[in-house]
């Protein structure tokens, strides 16, 4: 349940992030505190789940850019779609920062977990 109530509130963040940017200048911190707290809470345990949340993490973004010049940040195929199209943008970088919070969680404690278990062979 308070797993649920986690990503409403990440989504309901990011949705906040990617309609009203100006808002308040900490979305970014924000989200990633959330997906920090979110991948400690509740560990990914599956290998494959967490692999993906590592290439979504990185991916995420460029695939909001897909289209435009790779050095300007925002010049995406996203962006040409009036009105809606720097809404979807905002929405899947901000998100992106999320699965990033809860891929490096998964990381520290898989590398805590494999820490621990070294010299136990």
């Amino acid at each position: 349940m308070v797993q649920k109530v986690m990503w409403w509130g990440a989504v309901a963040v990011v949705a906040a992030a990617a309609f009203a940017p100006d808002a308040f200048g900490y979305y970014a911190l924000v989200l990633v505190v959330v997906g920090l707290v979110s991948g400690f809470m509740y560990p990914i345990e599956d290998v494959t789940t967490r692999v993906g949340y590592y290439i979504l993490a990185v991916l995420l973004p460029g695939i909001a850019d897909a289209g435009g010049e790779r050095s300007v940040m925002g010049d995406g195929v996203l962006m040409d779609i009036p009105v809606a199209g720097p809404f979807l943008h905002g929405f899947l970088v901000n998100f992106a920062l999320v699965i990033a919070g809860v891929a490096i969680a998964s990381f520290l404690l898989t590398l805590f977990k494999g820490l621990m278990a070294a010299g136990n062979d």
